[in-house]
């Protein structure tokens, strides 16, 4: 609905319109923001508004097994938030001319399946990985094929997790996992009925703070 209303202004009333199609955020900090502890970003890590991503480092510095919904064959996209600052201001600085089409660029800087990042938490922290039944009505495996190649040409050179994810892991989930509620975790809510079925076993599993 929102790129159709887009193409709408764009060709009816002339307004030059810039469409970023969003991957998932990740990093909770932007050089700016490491200047001051008040102003790091929010870490959502619950099984209804967190990123599979910040429920892996979490899971991770609390010395439990990871959580892979079904195959973990799902893909997604990533972009670290510094990265998602650059593409905002590239996005600013190269507007689409007067009567040019709506500008689209893909805010992302990699796909993964959520297995893989899975196994690439596992190897950071040391922790197994489980599969679970999935409470998401989704396809088992997905592909994902996009393109970052506008903003690379206009200056992004992303982050990529294998650079920067241990920093994460070290400097804010070890740091502030006390503050973890870990029963706030696994899925609440489920997308249907079949769904919530599949999941039952998951009312009894519990997550435990690792002991120090």
């Amino acid at each position: 609905m929102d790129a159709l209303l887009y193409q709408f202004y764009n060709k009816n009333d002339g307004l030059r319109v810039t469409d970023l199609h969003q991957g998932i955020v990740w990093g909770t900090n932007t050089p700016q923001t490491l200047k001051d502890e008040r102003l790091v970003n929010r870490f959502d890590y619950d099984g209804d508004y967190g990123t599979v991503l910040n429920r892996f480092l979490m899971q991770g510095a609390m010395g439990v097994p990871l959580t892979v919904y079904g195959t973990g064959g799902q893909t997604r996209a990533f972009i670290h938030v510094t990265d998602t600052a650059k593409c905002l201001e590239i996005a600013i600085s190269n507007p689409p001319a007067k009567g040019e089409r709506v500008e689209i660029f893909n805010q992302v800087a990699e796909t993964r399946r959520v297995r893989d990042v899975a196994e690439l938490v596992a190897k950071q922290t040391g922790v197994d990985v489980n599969f679970l039944p999935n409470p998401r009505q989704e396809a088992a495996e997905n592909e994902l094929d996009v393109s970052n190649r506008k903003f690379c040409n206009l200056g992004l050179d992303p982050i990529t997790l294998d650079t920067q994810l241990f920093d994460e892991v070290t400097t804010i989930v070890q740091k502030f996992k006390s503050r973890c509620n870990p029963q706030k975790i696994l899925p609440a809510s489920f997308w249907n009925k079949k769904r919530a079925e599949e999941c039952a076993s998951l009312e009894e599993t519990k997550i435990e703070l690792k002991s120090e």
